[in-house]
């Protein structure tokens, strides 16, 4: 007899092995060619390991061994009844032996009633009731007596089990479509045995932030439209390993799913690779193994009809052409409107030129880029490959964080050099480094080919010719300013640098900067260098100093060469941490934008040069056979000979540290557009004034020796002067007053210019004007010479001449450090209608000068390290950011009532800052209006206003400070912690534990809900320190949800717990009577044992009539709770309220949702509905965006 309890040792060993998905019990001259086939197909079809008898059994026979141990090895069973099911002892068999397997483990039984109504089988009724008194007949003739108990002993657990396993959750299909059924068959086994998770999924190492991002937009989006998300991002940098993962991760959570991947590589010279990548996609779409079709016109339109039926995943990897995507999804934009469609490409610019875009209404479309991995990232995946773990071995740290650090992030290139490096000695390491420096590596090689695909797919040799130069030359440039050089170059710059932004191969700045991976410059060098790898003089471009100055003093010099980089500082250098060195003339960082141009190493090392660097003098005539030459930059090289040899196709040319007191008439300039002499010995640019009709950027930095600068009558294309700290410049000409398409100066730290020219007024187009650490030394204006009359005088007495007198075309004016106070502005502001950004950061102003309101256009306003500054009051509408940070003694911050949102401010360590109007108000217990504090429910606070607590705020403190006890408002929350151990006494529902949930009590005729008071006890169990208020409020009755996290951190002291208080407040209908609430307050466990002890709530009424609001100034906000929250709504609907929204960078934000606790509070991962209203403007420091040579490695990282 075979039921379950009585199979061999050997049975239950096979069956420890789990061989099988799915076991299918059914009769089979009832379905197996119908019903039960189909079923089996689709099964197979989703990779469900399936077992399926193929033989029929005889009434009476026993159950085959390996159907027991079929049984025994599945996770789950499909039992198809039919009418003949229990006619067959072998299928009743099964049943107890499934339902037996179902008790001693985990086996999942799924029903399914195919042409015989449920009930039947409960009962054991009609066929089944037949089949089962014929049973009994049988048994009861059964002349055997053995025979006939063990017969009545099977009839009784059949019947048992078919009334068992009717009961079950299963499906009736009867008088439905047999397809949709299995369907739904197929789509329950594969989410019940969780088979998408059976596959282990690797962990991606610096990923999770995408993984989260990506997975929110799976989730959220509408249920009216497709939506389609491009990733993109340089080849190897992990776009494939991301959308397999994210794959991997949620597609049994689609009716149909398919990863079509590789596409690039398969359709690459096959002319049947789309044909095999639509058969592939339909069979996905379909659920079938083979697809007879042959014509892609027709496979297209199938796979449209098929697209519009199923709400389908679809990830298409590799693509980049966009008639790819017409091919495999169609040009019509049939899409189930609850559709995914992700594609990964190298081609940022790519999915939106696809047909689907071109329809009427459009699939929702948002892109995600790649840019690589952060240092600490890095080390870890570097790690991982090298060592099997996330640290570096000991005695290998040294040398791991430099190989790291070597592959700029890239993904690809840490995976091969780790897995290349496994188990080898640390001296391996260091040759390998030193062997990847030149190229002889061969996994630097394999990174490379990768690299190069994008490059190949350039659409023309200009922007070929445009990438070569900038990794040879302009890594770290101003994008406007190479545009004009290479304009004149013959280069099409614009078109190209935006193909090279589309394919991933470079990225801008937030200083308008050219960025490109590191290894990326690395591929452009080398494509330059197999242009002659021994011959340098017979390659295109020069930028490897050594070999410059070799070419120079053989005098090796060729038409072949269009650009030369020689920077005789970066000839001898010594790596950070290596040996002492004799040579000790001079040190410079290699990542100061300031001073360094040319090649560095990609590692950060302090570069030396040394004296006999210093006596190398060269011969001009070694430049006279470079008749192609137009790039040419040569620091701190002493030349002698006559310049005339310098080519006469020059474009752009920098001379740092040059020892000419002036420029040499003979100096072919004609064709300049960018002359460099910053760090010159020059005392004035010329004797003799030229015409120079193509020079557009003229740099003169740091020429601490200059003394008057002028002849610019002869530069009419003159559109940036650059002057910063030329430290004895006492007089700038007249003639900058012709310079029409002059649109940037800068005179800062200009400390002895006493005068400004007076012909500055006649600049129509000059847009920017920095007068740093000048402005204030402007003296009266001197009658020796009429070329020298200034716009003004700037004393004391009448300050604010010279800002009356500015051109009225500037967009950016900067006066930091410039000794203005409030009487140096004048009353009017309005000649300067097109200003936008206006610095006044570290003048001696304590208020924002009246004059600034009416800068109607002013967008970005800085006052930062303005000490005396007191307040900023009412800036103009139209500012979207606000800098005031190390203002010491600024207190108050609003903004006018007309304002749609507040901009985006920074005050950290501005540590008297008590209010940013609409955004926060901080202020001392002991000093609100009891007033408030009645209205707020809070009237037994008098024992709380003596305490001092340590509060921290990390935008303003960087260490706790110990305060009277505050109360700080925000989102209509108001806050306050002190030191106590139990909740107040008044507050009336209270519980044990993190949350508390009640029914709002019905309130008078004469009151109203003003709000609810929330209080819990925070308790310390284990190291934890810092305790904040982060609670999530729910009206379950109207589905709406609030999730507050305060902004301020309360340190605790001694032995004692906190007690926290919020009333929230609540406008128009967000609460009512009999409204349902539940109140959760995160306890932060993971943090150091910081627990909740108790918590209580309490409603409170506003009973006042036709009295003045206590609360009207707090009410009038508009980013509260009753106001508008939209920009803080989430796709789920709920409101996270935090004040990160208005101050942190959206990345910094999105680390709050990869905590823990975070997301065990909200219970998913949380994104937000819309983009932030506020507008987030790029972080800006001072550097020198404006000198053209940059040649310092500028890798690109996430924000």
């Amino acid at each position: 007899m075979a039921i379950l309890t009585e199979l061999q040792e050997e049975e239950a060993a096979a069956a420890s092995s789990r061989r099988y998905h799915v076991f299918l019990s059914f009769r089979g001259k009832d379905t197996r060619l119908g019903f039960t086939d189909y079923l089996y197909e689709a099964l197979v079809n989703e990779n469900i390991s399936t077992f399926r008898d193929e033989e029929e059994a005889e009434i009476g026979e026993e159950l085959k061994p390996e159907l027991a141990r079929a049984i025994k090895s599945s996770r789950a069973s499909i039992i198809v009844f039919s009418k003949n099911y229990a006619s067959s002892t072998w299928c009743l068999d099964e049943l107890v032996m499934i339902l037996e397997q179902r008790k001693a483990s985990n086996h999942i039984v799924i029903p399914v009633f195919y042409d015989i109504e449920p009930t039947h089988v409960r009962k054991q009724e009609g066929t089944i009731g037949e089949a089962l008194s014929e049973h009994r007949q049988r048994i009861a003739a059964e002349k055997d007596e053995e025979k006939k108990i063990q017969g009545a002993r099977k009839l009784e657990m059949w019947t048992k089990g078919l009334t068992e396993v009717a009961d079950l959750i299963g499906k009736d299909a009867n008088g439905r479509r047999e397809m949709v059924v299995i369907e739904e068959l197929v789509k329950e086994i594969s989410s019940r045995l969780e088979l998408h998770s059976e596959c282990t999924i690797p962990h991606l190492i610096g990923m999770d932030i995408s993984i989260d991002t990506i997975s929110s937009w799976l989730k959220g989006g509408s249920s009216e439209n497709a939506e389609v998300l491009t990733i993109s991002g340089m080849g190897g940098i992990g776009k494939t390993s991301l959308a397999k993962y994210i794959y991997r991760l949620h597609y049994h959570e689609f009716e149909r799913s398919s990863f079509v991947e590789d596409i690039e590589r398969r359709c690459a010279g096959q002319t049947r690779a789309l044909l095999d990548l639509q058969k592939q996609l339909l069979g996905d779409l379909l659920g079938k193994r083979m697809i007879e079709e042959h014509d892609v016109d027709v496979l297209t339109y199938k796979i449209e009809k098929a697209l519009l039926n199923k709400q389908m995943l679809l990830v298409l990897d590799g693509v980049d052409n966009f008639e790819q995507v017409d091919v495999l999804i169609g040009t019509n934009g049939f899409l189930h409107p609850r559709s995914k469609i992700i594609i990964t490409t190298k081609d940022g610019s790519l999915t939106e030129k696809c047909a689907l875009f071109r329809m009427r209404v459009p699939p929702k479309h948002q892109k995600h880029a790649l840019h690589g991995l952060s240092d600490s990232e890095s080390l870890s995946l570097l790690c991982w490959h090298a060592f099997g773990g996330y640290d570096p071995k000991e005695g290998y740290e040294n040398e791991a964080i430099r190989a790291s650090k070597y592959c700029g992030g890239h993904p690809l290139a840490l995976k091969l050099l780790g897995s290349s490096l496994n188990n080898e000695d640390v001296d391996t390491w260091r040759d390998t480094f030193e062997m990847l420096k030149t190229r002889e590596f061969h996994t630097h090689v394999h990174v490379q080919k990768v690299l190069q695909i994008s490059f190949d797919s350039l659409p023309s040799d200009n922007c070929k010719e445009l990438f070569k130069h900038i990794a040879c030359f302009f890594v770290g440039s101003d994008k406007e300013m190479i545009e004009a050089i290479l304009k004149e170059c013959g280069i099409r710059t614009s078109y190209g640098i935006t193909k090279l932004i589309d394919r991933c191969l470079l990225t801008i700045g937030p200083l308008n900067e050219l960025r490109m991976h590191q290894l990326l410059q690395e591929m452009g060098r080398d494509l330059v260098h197999q242009e002659s790898p021994e011959k340098p003089w017979k390659r295109s471009r020069v930028w490897n100093h050594e070999e410059s100055l070799y070419l120079l003093k053989e005098d090796k010099g060729t038409t072949k060469i269009q650009g030369l980089v020689l920077d005789m500082k970066m000839l001898e250098k010594e790596s950070l941490g290596g040996s002492g060195s004799t040579v000790a003339d001079s040190e410079l960082q290699i990542n100061d934008p300031n001073t360094i141009f040319g090649i560095g190493s990609s590692t950060h090392s302090i570069l030396k040069f040394s004296s006999c660097c210093k006596k190398t003098e060269l011969k001009t005539d070694a430049l006279r056979k470079m008749d192609k030459l137009s790039l040419l930059q040569l620091n701190h090289v002493k030349f002698k000979g006559s310049y005339k040899y310098f080519p006469k196709g020059l474009r752009g040319l920098c001379m740092h540290g040059s020892k000419l007191k002036y420029i040499p008439s003979s100096l072919p300039m004609e064709n300049l557009v960018a002359l460099d002499m910053s760090y010159s010995d020059l005392t004035q640019l010329w004797k003799k004034p030229k015409l120079l009709g193509s020079l557009k950027i003229l740099n003169l930095s740091y020429c601490k020796q200059l003394v008057r600068a002028g002849g610019f009558s002869g530069l009419p294309a003159l559109e940036r002067l650059i002057l910063k700290r030329c430290e004895c410049l006492v007089h700038v000409c007249e003639s900058i007053g012709g310079c029409d398409s002059l649109l940037l100066l800068d005179l800062s730290y200009c400390r002895k210019l006493k005068m400004l020219p007076s012909s500055m007024i006649k600049l129509k187009n000059v847009q920017m004007l920095s007068l740093d650490g000048c402005a204030a030394r402007i003296g009266k204006q001197s009658h020796a010479s009429s070329s020298s009359s200034s716009v003004g005088e700037f004393v004391p007495k009448h300050p604010s001449i010279l800002l009356i007198s500015l051109p009225s075309s500037l967009v950016t004016l900067s006066l930091k450090h410039s000794n203005l106070s409030n009487e140096s502005f004048p009353a009017d502001f309005t000649s300067m209608s097109m200003l936008k950004k206006l610095l006044l950061d570290g003048n001696p102003i304590d208020s924002l000068p009246d004059c600034v309101r009416n800068l109607t256009r002013l967008e970005r306003l800085s006052v930062m390290d303005c000490s005396k500054l007191k307040s900023v009051l009412c800036p103009p509408n139209t500012v979207k950011r606000l800098s005031a940070d190390w203002c010491v003694s600024l207190v108050k911050i609003t903004f006018s009532q007309e304002i749609t949102a507040p901009p985006f401010v920074r005050y950290r360590y501005s540590v008297s800052l008590t209010e940013v109007q609409g955004v926060f108000k901080i202020q001392a217990i002991e000093k609100i209006d009891d007033q408030i504090l009645c209205s707020l429910g809070w009237t037994h606070l008098q024992h709380v206003k003596d305490h001092k607590v340590r509060i921290w705020d990390s935008a303003i403190w960087s260490r706790a400070t110990k305060l009277p006890v505050q109360m700080c408002y925000e989102f209509g929350i108001f806050s306050t912690c002190f030191p106590g151990n139990v909740v107040p006494e008044w507050l009336g529902h209270k519980n044990n534990g993190s949350s508390i949930s009640f029914t709002m009590p019905s309130s008078s005729t004469n009151k109203r809900i003003e709000g609810i008071n929330i209080c819990f006890v925070h308790t310390f169990s284990g190291r934890g320190m810092v305790s904040s208020l982060r609670t999530k409020v729910r009206n379950i009755t109207k589905d709406l949800t609030w999730i507050y996290y305060g902004y301020i951190f309360v340190v605790r002291e001694a032995d004692e717990d906190l007690v926290w208080l919020s009333h929230w407040m609540f406008g128009k209908n967000e609460l009512e009577d009999g409204d349902e609430v539940s109140v959760t307050i995160v306890e932060e466990e993971e943090d150091g044992g910081i627990m909740v002890k108790e918590c209580a709530v309490s409603p409170v009424y506003n009973d006042r009539e036709n009295e003045e609001d206590p609360l009207s100034y707090y009410k009038s906000w508009k980013h509260i709770i009753g106001g508008d929250l939209s920009a803080f709504q989430l796709t789920s609907g709920d409101y996270f309220l935090t004040h990160d929204r208005f101050f942190n960078h959206p990345l910094a934000f999105k680390d709050l949702f990869q905590h823990k606790t975070t997301q065990n509070l909200f219970g998913y991962i949380p994104q937000y509905k819309g983009h932030l209203k506020l507008k987030l403007v790029g972080f800006e420091h001072e550097s020198t965006p404006f000198l053209w040579f940059k040649f310092q490695v500028i890798t690109t990282r996430p924000l």
